[in-house]
Protein backbone atom coordinates (compact mmCIF):
# COMPACT_ATOMS: atom_id res chain seq x y z
CA UNK A 1 0.00 0.00 0.00
CA UNK A 2 1.26 3.45 -0.95
CA UNK A 3 0.43 6.43 1.26
CA UNK A 4 1.29 10.10 1.00
CA UNK A 5 3.62 11.46 3.69
CA UNK A 6 4.21 15.10 4.58
CA UNK A 7 6.77 16.34 7.10
CA UNK A 8 6.01 19.74 8.59
CA UNK A 9 7.99 21.88 11.04
CA UNK A 10 5.44 23.34 13.48
CA UNK A 11 5.60 26.46 15.68
CA UNK A 12 8.25 28.06 13.52
CA UNK A 13 8.56 30.24 10.43
CA UNK A 14 11.73 28.55 9.20
CA UNK A 15 12.76 25.05 8.15
CA UNK A 16 14.81 23.12 10.72
CA UNK A 17 13.12 25.03 13.55
CA UNK A 18 10.15 24.21 15.73
CA UNK A 19 8.90 20.64 16.09
CA UNK A 20 8.80 18.23 13.13
CA UNK A 21 5.68 16.14 12.64
CA UNK A 22 4.71 13.71 9.91
CA UNK A 23 1.20 13.89 8.48
CA UNK A 24 -0.38 10.90 6.75
CA UNK A 25 -3.85 11.22 5.10
CA UNK A 26 -5.93 8.03 5.00
CA UNK A 27 -9.10 7.05 3.16
CA UNK A 28 -10.04 4.61 5.94
CA UNK A 29 -8.36 3.65 9.20
CA UNK A 30 -5.57 1.12 9.16
CA UNK A 31 -5.08 -1.28 12.10
CA UNK A 32 -3.55 0.41 15.14
CA UNK A 33 -0.45 -1.78 15.01
CA UNK A 34 0.21 -0.54 11.46
CA UNK A 35 -0.21 3.11 12.53
CA UNK A 36 2.29 2.50 15.32
CA UNK A 37 4.76 0.84 12.94
CA UNK A 38 4.55 3.80 10.55
CA UNK A 39 5.09 6.22 13.43
CA UNK A 40 8.11 4.29 14.65
CA UNK A 41 9.57 4.23 11.14
CA UNK A 42 9.05 7.99 10.76
CA UNK A 43 11.16 8.52 13.91
CA UNK A 44 9.78 11.95 14.79
CA UNK A 45 8.04 12.88 18.04
CA UNK A 46 4.53 12.56 16.54
CA UNK A 47 2.87 11.29 13.39
CA UNK A 48 -0.65 12.55 12.69
CA UNK A 49 -3.08 10.36 10.76
CA UNK A 50 -6.40 11.71 9.53
CA UNK A 51 -9.53 10.66 7.68
CA UNK A 52 -11.62 13.42 6.08
CA UNK A 53 -15.27 12.81 7.08
CA UNK A 54 -16.62 15.88 5.26
CA UNK A 55 -17.92 18.05 8.10
CA UNK A 56 -15.10 16.98 10.41
CA UNK A 57 -11.66 15.48 10.09
CA UNK A 58 -10.95 12.49 12.31
CA UNK A 59 -7.43 13.00 13.67
CA UNK A 60 -5.18 10.69 15.70
CA UNK A 61 -1.63 11.16 16.98
CA UNK A 62 1.03 8.50 17.52
CA UNK A 63 4.50 8.70 19.00
CA UNK A 64 6.92 5.91 18.07
CA UNK A 65 5.68 4.16 21.24
CA UNK A 66 2.00 4.98 21.94
CA UNK A 67 -1.14 6.78 20.78
CA UNK A 68 -1.49 10.20 22.42
CA UNK A 69 -4.65 11.82 23.75
CA UNK A 70 -3.60 15.30 22.61
CA UNK A 71 -0.83 16.80 20.49
CA UNK A 72 -0.55 20.45 19.56
CA UNK A 73 2.31 20.56 17.08
CA UNK A 74 1.02 17.64 15.00
CA UNK A 75 -2.44 19.24 14.92
CA UNK A 76 -0.90 22.48 13.66
CA UNK A 77 1.13 20.49 11.12
CA UNK A 78 -2.03 18.76 9.88
CA UNK A 79 -3.84 22.08 9.49
CA UNK A 80 -0.86 23.45 7.55
CA UNK A 81 -0.79 20.36 5.33
CA UNK A 82 -4.52 20.60 4.60
CA UNK A 83 -4.42 24.34 3.88
CA UNK A 84 -1.21 24.76 1.90
CA UNK A 85 -0.79 21.38 0.19
CA UNK A 86 -4.16 19.60 -0.02
CA UNK A 87 -6.19 22.69 -1.02
CA UNK A 88 -8.60 22.56 1.93
CA UNK A 89 -10.82 25.63 1.47
CA UNK A 90 -12.32 26.25 4.93
CA UNK A 91 -10.66 28.79 7.21
CA UNK A 92 -11.85 26.82 10.24
CA UNK A 93 -10.99 23.14 10.52
CA UNK A 94 -12.81 20.90 13.01
CA UNK A 95 -10.80 17.89 14.14
CA UNK A 96 -12.54 14.99 15.86
CA UNK A 97 -10.07 13.61 18.42
CA UNK A 98 -9.64 11.70 21.67
CA UNK A 99 -9.76 15.10 23.40
CA UNK A 100 -13.06 16.05 21.78
CA UNK A 101 -13.61 18.38 18.84
CA UNK A 102 -10.67 20.74 18.30
CA UNK A 103 -11.05 23.78 16.05
CA UNK A 104 -8.11 25.31 14.21
CA UNK A 105 -8.60 28.73 12.62
CA UNK A 106 -6.32 29.80 9.78
CA UNK A 107 -5.51 33.46 9.13
CA UNK A 108 -2.46 35.17 7.61
CA UNK A 109 -0.21 32.10 7.89
CA UNK A 110 -1.08 31.76 11.59
CA UNK A 111 -2.81 28.65 12.91
CA UNK A 112 -4.94 29.17 16.03
CA UNK A 113 -5.56 25.98 18.00
CA UNK A 114 -8.58 25.99 20.34
CA UNK A 115 -7.59 23.46 23.02
CA UNK A 116 -8.86 22.46 26.48
CA UNK A 117 -7.38 24.24 29.50
CA UNK A 118 -5.64 21.99 32.04
CA UNK A 119 -4.79 24.10 35.07
CA UNK A 120 -2.09 22.28 37.05
CA UNK A 121 -2.49 21.90 40.80
CA UNK A 122 0.04 21.68 43.61
CA UNK A 123 1.68 18.26 43.78
CA UNK A 124 4.64 16.31 45.08
CA UNK A 125 7.37 15.08 42.77
CA UNK A 126 8.48 11.44 42.60
CA UNK A 127 11.95 11.12 44.09
CA UNK A 128 13.31 9.53 40.92
CA UNK A 129 12.35 12.59 38.85
CA UNK A 130 13.73 15.01 41.45
CA UNK A 131 17.03 13.15 41.60
CA UNK A 132 17.29 13.15 37.80
CA UNK A 133 17.36 16.96 37.66
CA UNK A 134 20.60 18.91 38.13
CA UNK A 135 18.61 21.96 39.35
CA UNK A 136 15.69 21.55 41.77
CA UNK A 137 12.39 23.38 41.06
CA UNK A 138 10.91 26.01 43.38
CA UNK A 139 7.30 24.91 42.72
CA UNK A 140 5.77 21.56 41.72
CA UNK A 141 2.38 21.21 40.04
CA UNK A 142 0.62 18.58 37.96
CA UNK A 143 -2.17 18.14 35.43
CA UNK A 144 -1.58 15.52 32.72
CA UNK A 145 2.08 16.51 32.96
CA UNK A 146 4.23 17.57 35.87
CA UNK A 147 4.86 21.32 35.75
CA UNK A 148 8.10 22.35 37.48
CA UNK A 149 8.53 26.08 38.00
CA UNK A 150 11.98 27.70 38.20
CA UNK A 151 13.34 31.15 39.01
CA UNK A 152 14.56 32.24 35.59
CA UNK A 153 15.18 31.38 31.93
CA UNK A 154 18.87 30.66 32.52
CA UNK A 155 17.97 27.77 34.79
CA UNK A 156 15.57 26.37 32.19
CA UNK A 157 18.27 26.46 29.52
CA UNK A 158 20.80 24.83 31.88
CA UNK A 159 18.63 21.92 33.05
CA UNK A 160 20.20 18.53 32.40
CA UNK A 161 18.40 15.21 32.81
CA UNK A 162 20.03 12.07 34.19
CA UNK A 163 18.26 9.76 31.78
CA UNK A 164 19.26 6.56 33.57
CA UNK A 165 17.21 7.76 36.55
CA UNK A 166 14.50 9.59 34.59
CA UNK A 167 13.62 6.54 32.52
CA UNK A 168 12.83 4.49 35.63
CA UNK A 169 9.42 6.16 35.86
CA UNK A 170 6.46 5.74 33.50
CA UNK A 171 4.26 8.84 33.03
CA UNK A 172 2.37 7.54 30.00
CA UNK A 173 0.97 9.54 28.31
CA UNK A 174 2.36 12.54 30.19
CA UNK A 175 5.75 14.12 30.70
CA UNK A 176 7.63 16.75 32.66
CA UNK A 177 7.42 20.46 31.83
CA UNK A 178 10.00 22.89 33.20
CA UNK A 179 9.11 26.58 33.01
CA UNK A 180 10.06 30.08 34.15
CA UNK A 181 9.45 33.72 33.31
CA UNK A 182 11.21 34.57 30.04
CA UNK A 183 13.93 37.13 29.48
CA UNK A 184 12.37 38.45 26.25
CA UNK A 185 8.89 36.94 26.40
CA UNK A 186 6.26 36.14 29.00
CA UNK A 187 7.44 32.61 29.78
CA UNK A 188 9.70 29.85 28.52
CA UNK A 189 9.57 26.07 28.85
CA UNK A 190 11.08 22.73 27.93
CA UNK A 191 9.40 19.30 27.86
CA UNK A 192 10.75 15.83 28.64
CA UNK A 193 9.15 12.39 28.39
CA UNK A 194 10.63 9.31 30.09
CA UNK A 195 10.93 5.92 28.38
CA UNK A 196 10.64 7.38 24.88
CA UNK A 197 12.95 7.40 21.88
CA UNK A 198 12.96 11.22 21.90
CA UNK A 199 13.70 12.48 25.43
CA UNK A 200 13.14 16.21 24.82
CA UNK A 201 10.24 17.30 22.66
CA UNK A 202 11.29 20.42 20.71
CA UNK A 203 7.96 22.31 20.96
CA UNK A 204 4.96 20.91 22.83
CA UNK A 205 1.57 22.45 22.09
CA UNK A 206 -0.33 20.28 24.57
CA UNK A 207 2.00 21.33 27.42
CA UNK A 208 0.67 24.86 26.95
CA UNK A 209 -2.80 23.66 27.93
CA UNK A 210 -1.34 23.80 31.45
CA UNK A 211 1.26 26.53 31.00
CA UNK A 212 -1.20 29.11 29.68
CA UNK A 213 -3.68 29.06 32.60
CA UNK A 214 -0.83 28.92 35.13
CA UNK A 215 1.05 31.90 33.72
CA UNK A 216 -2.14 33.83 32.90
CA UNK A 217 -3.05 33.71 36.58
CA UNK A 218 0.45 34.40 37.84
CA UNK A 219 1.15 37.28 35.41
CA UNK A 220 -2.44 38.56 35.38
CA UNK A 221 -2.41 38.50 31.58
CA UNK A 222 -4.78 36.92 29.07
CA UNK A 223 -2.50 37.17 26.03
CA UNK A 224 1.13 36.08 26.17
CA UNK A 225 4.08 35.13 23.99
CA UNK A 226 6.03 32.00 24.90
CA UNK A 227 9.15 30.28 23.67
CA UNK A 228 10.02 26.63 24.09
CA UNK A 229 13.77 26.90 24.41
CA UNK A 230 14.86 23.54 23.06
CA UNK A 231 17.70 23.32 20.56
CA UNK A 232 15.23 23.82 17.67
CA UNK A 233 13.17 26.43 19.59
CA UNK A 234 9.60 27.40 18.88
CA UNK A 235 7.41 30.47 19.31
CA UNK A 236 3.83 30.26 20.57
CA UNK A 237 1.20 32.97 20.80
CA UNK A 238 -0.97 32.16 23.81
CA UNK A 239 -4.41 33.25 24.99
CA UNK A 240 -6.28 32.24 28.13
CA UNK A 241 -10.02 31.68 27.60
CA UNK A 242 -11.08 30.26 30.99
CA UNK A 243 -11.88 26.61 30.21
CA UNK A 244 -10.13 26.83 26.83
CA UNK A 245 -6.77 28.06 25.59
CA UNK A 246 -5.75 29.42 22.19
CA UNK A 247 -2.31 28.26 21.07
CA UNK A 248 -1.15 29.87 17.84
CA UNK A 249 1.89 29.41 15.65
CA UNK A 250 3.28 29.14 12.16
CA UNK A 251 4.60 26.17 10.17
CA UNK A 252 6.90 25.29 7.28
CA UNK A 253 6.74 22.30 4.95
CA UNK A 254 9.96 20.29 5.00
CA UNK A 255 9.25 17.35 2.69
CA UNK A 256 6.57 15.69 0.56
CA UNK A 257 6.78 12.03 -0.33
CA UNK A 258 5.30 8.55 -0.11
CA UNK A 259 5.53 5.52 2.14
CA UNK A 260 4.94 1.88 1.33
CA UNK A 261 3.50 -0.57 3.84
CA UNK A 262 4.29 -3.70 1.80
Amino acid sequence: MKLNLYQIDAFTDKTFGGNPACVVPLDTWLPDDMLLKISKENAVAETAFFVDKGDKIHLRWFTPEIEMDLCGHATLATAHCLTTILDYKKDKITFETLSGDLIVSVKNDLYKLDFPSRMPISSSLPEIIENSLNIKPKEILKSRDYVLVYDNETQIRNIKINRALFDQINLEPGGVIITAIGDNCDFVSRFFTPQTSILEDPVTGSAHCSLIPYWAERLNKKEMIAYQVSEREGKLFCEDKADRVIISGQAKTYSIGSLFTE
